[in-house]
């Protein structure tokens, strides 16, 4: 009796064995990512301290994951910015810096060895995708169609990169068009702040949108303005539609939630919420001032750690490597991409940021962030804050801050912070003391110590990073630029002369050494 009873449990034994060999063979089931990608949008979410909204989704995303108090872009502007996020590189070292560049006969091309982050995915077997992030009726057949351009096209989403790529690195519009039980890498592109337009007539258009889907809209006389943005009705009424319209965001990303609720795939699904940079205002979206500059970013899903805050230094192309560790993917040798949940996982003592140019506009702006400290180098200060530029120049709100300014209506220090010519070559704040970014403390000799320090690590970074943008854009690929610009506009359409008048004052400036 005894020996047949441990022939029965050798018997166990073999066949326990034999289920753990199998289950150590079975690779492990590779998680879906899905990146929220939302167009000129601040940390302007309830889960961030905003008061005059509610942002249950993207609230539940940071209940059940990782909210980043202080992530910041490289970029202020879309296409450096995504240019960098897509490859994990800061936008400077592979010579994405300008917006909308390589848009003409010349082109731009990634250096070697530099991989946009699809095709990784993509050759580790995942279907990759970017779109709307919801599933129309068309959504097969939109995900059999190829990219026709940088900014949609085909059914894609937007892409907006300053590089040449194979267009085939993404599969289709939607993760509907994976085979079965394949992973997925999806982008889903969101206009966020976008959708206010740019005219006051279009910010109370979507105003009234708002009330009419939530009930009520935010009250422009609820607005509380940065100080250094004059308390007029037009851009209170802006300022209150940007408000719903991150209400609309946050509709939005509920639906992609309910979605992969729906399909029985959230959970093994990583969702990553971010924005590619601030608020589209005069001192935002363009600019390296904490506005334009510092984004949300949240992050849910399996292996990340639930209901937690993040204080550390981050930088949005940080979003490339994380993603491929959590695929189980490995990073490229030299990206500049960090993982954030790596077990070495080493923090950044500091982000740095850079504005070159945009549209027909030329500039040339570098920033480090410190915890406590800003300081940013102006390079082309001889030329005002507000350059003529015709994307801005067309907004209701530029144009009102222009007519206070010339009817003597601003206050002394809005007139000093975005009218003061020249602009200072250097600027310095200190950011516990002053969050808004309003004393500059450069020629301040209790501070010569930190500017020095700041100035050198901003240098440092310069050397090593190689930035591009060092050396000012060649001439060929500003006036290849400059003709599809141009070529954009209809002859006889005023804004047509007006980007034309702007390129000759670009030039004019640059051969007065300005």
């Amino acid at each position: 009796m005894r020996a047949i009873s441990l022939r029965i449990l050798a018997g166990f034994a073999a066949v326990y064995c034999c289920v753990c060999v199998a289950a150590a063979a079975e690779p492990a089931k590779k998680p879906n990512i899905v990146w929220i990608i939302v167009d000129d949008m601040s940390a302007n979410l309830s889960c961030y301290g905003e008061r005059l909204i509610k942002t249950p989704n993207v609230d539940r995303l940071a209940a059940e994951g990782t909210r980043f108090a202080k992530a910041f872009t490289t970029a202020p502007v879309c296409s450096p910015s995504r240019s960098a996020l897509i490859t994990g590189m800061y936008q400077t070292t592979i010579g994405a810096h300008n917006h909308r560049s390589g848009r003409g006969t010349e082109k731009i091309y990634l250096p070697d060895g530099v991989v946009p982050v699809p095709v990784l995915f993509k050759q580790a077997g995942y279907y990759t995708a970017i779109g709307g992030g919801v599933a129309s009726p068309k959504a097969e057949a939109k995900a059999a169609q190829k990219k026709k351009g940088r900014t949609g096209g085909g059914g894609l989403g937007k892409t907006d990169y300053n590089f040449e790529y194979d267009p085939t690195m993404y599969d289709g519009a939607d993760w509907s068009g994976r085979a079965a039980g394949q992973p997925f890498f999806m982008q889903v592109q969101l206009s966020g702040g976008k959708q206010r337009g740019g005219t006051d007539a279009s910010a109370s258009a979507l105003s009234k949108r708002a009330a009419e889907r939530y009930g009520a809209a935010v009250k422009p006389e609820d607005v509380t303005l940065p100080p250094y943005y004059p308390r007029d009705p037009v851009l209170l009424r802006d300022w209150a539609a940007y408000l719903d319209s991150c209400r609309f965001t946050d509709e939005a990303v509920g639906n992609v939630i309910a979605r992969l609720e729906k399909e029985g795939i959230l959970d093994e699904t990583i969702v990553c919420f971010m924005t590619d940079h601030g608020i589209s205002h005069a001192r935002g979206k363009q600019f390296l001032y904490d506005e334009g500059i510092h984004v949300p970013l949240v992050i849910r899903g399996p292996g990340i750690p639930q209901g937690s805050v993040r204080e550390d230094l981050v930088e949005h192309l940080d979003l490339a490597a994380t993603s491929l560790a959590l695929a189980g993917l490995e990073r490229p040798a030299g990206m500049q991409s960090r993982d954030l949940f790596a077990e070495n996982f080493h923090p950044r003592d500091a982000v740095f940021a850079a504005r070159d140019r945009c549209d027909e506009t030329v500039e040339h702006i570098r920033s480090v962030r410190t915890e406590r400290y800003k300081y940013i180098r102006n390079y082309l200060n001889q030329r005002p804050h507000f350059q003529p530029n015709n994307y801005k120049d067309g907004k209701t709100i530029v144009q009102t801050i222009r007519r206070l300014h010339a009817e003597g209506k601003l206050d002394a220090l809005q007139e000093k912070l975005l009218f003061t010519v020249p602009r200072p070559a250097e600027e310095l704040y200190d950011l516990d003391a002053d969050p808004f970014e309003t004393k500059n403390l450069a020629d301040d000799p209790a501070h010569a110590a930190t500017l020095a320090d700041m100035r050198g690590r901003l240098e440092t970074w310069v050397r090593e990073t190689g930035d591009r943008g060092a050396q000012p854009e060649s001439t060929a690929m500003y006036d290849s630029d400059m003709k599809v610009y141009v070529g954009e506009k209809k002859a006889g359409d005023p804004k047509r002369a007006e980007t034309e008048a702007n390129i000759r004052q670009m030039k004019a400036w640059a051969a007065e050494g300005k």
